[in-house]
């Protein structure tokens, strides 16, 4: 069983700066994922394309279950407010998170999380980026309990916040929300949190310890595949860690083989 993440940048290119269909399938198709995470996602939005990416992402896996929960309505860095049930925002453009399964789902669930009260600094790539002062974003965490060959699982696909602070408060809201769920349970996301600050806020077990921030030369773990330790038996052992390089993205995606 092959999980991934991957902070997808709305599916642009820091060659060109353009979002194409056709690079995003792509690239997600060479993951060969049977579950995917996916971060920095749009539906509906000019910037790239008013593309359903979640929808193209798991048509590139053949993969027969996908959703997508929007964090926001509106663009990111502009224009945009919180997104509060699932059919809010309907035929307005989103941006959020996603999670593709080759296997069937049993349910799904949603958890929202607060932004952060104050602006922070964050470097932005590209043409007309650079260091700039961000008001922070609602958050949102995606989980599904999966039938798989290896019995019943819980994954959830989540991205946290860049404020530091806020992003620990954050995952322990995540690890309280996933407890609910059955285990054996995996998070997966861009958690804006190094390894060993991702371990010692969470307690669960790190997947994955490999370098996936920036791209081209990565040198810090920002993208995280975790374990609960209650259930961890249950699951294959790892038996191989990747961070392939991408046509697409400022990140890394993570791949992690089990069993």
């Amino acid at each position: 069983m092959r999980l991934a993440t991957f902070n997808l940048l709305h599916g642009r290119s820091l060659t060109d700066g353009l979002v194409d269909p056709a690079r995003l399938t792509a690239a997600v198709a060479t993951l060969d994922a049977d579950i995917l995470a996916l971060q920095e996602v749009d539906r509906d939005q000019s910037r790239s394309g008013n593309l359903d990416l979640t929808a193209i992402a798991a048509q590139a896996l053949g993969a027969p279950e996908h959703r997508f929960a929007a964090a926001v309505v509106g663009t990111p860095g502009e224009a945009f407010r919180p997104l509060t049930h699932d059919d809010d925002g309907h035929g307005e453009p989103c941006y959020g998170v996603g999670l593709i399964s080759r296997h069937p789902v049993v349910s799904w669930r949603v958890t929202r999380l607060h932004p952060a009260p104050v602006r922070s600094p964050v470097y932005v790539p590209g043409p007309g980026g650079g260091l700039i002062l961000l008001r922070d974003e609602p958050r949102v965490v995606l989980a599904a309990v999966l039938d798989t060959p290896h019995g019943r699982l819980t994954v959830a696909a989540t991205h946290l916040s860049f404020v530091a602070g806020w992003n620990v408060r954050q995952l322990r809201q995540v690890i309280r929300a996933l407890r609910a769920l059955p285990a054996p349970r995996i998070l997966l996301g861009d958690l804006n949190l190094p390894a060993w600050a991702t371990r010692a806020v969470s307690g669960w077990h790190l997947l994955a310890r490999r370098p996936t921030y920036p791209a081209a030369q990565p040198r810090v773990q920002l993208d995280h595949i975790l374990a609960d330790r209650h259930g961890l038996d249950q699951l294959p052992t790892v038996t191989d860690v990747h961070t392939p390089r991408s046509t697409i993205s400022d990140h890394r995606p993570l791949v992690v083989d089990l069993g």
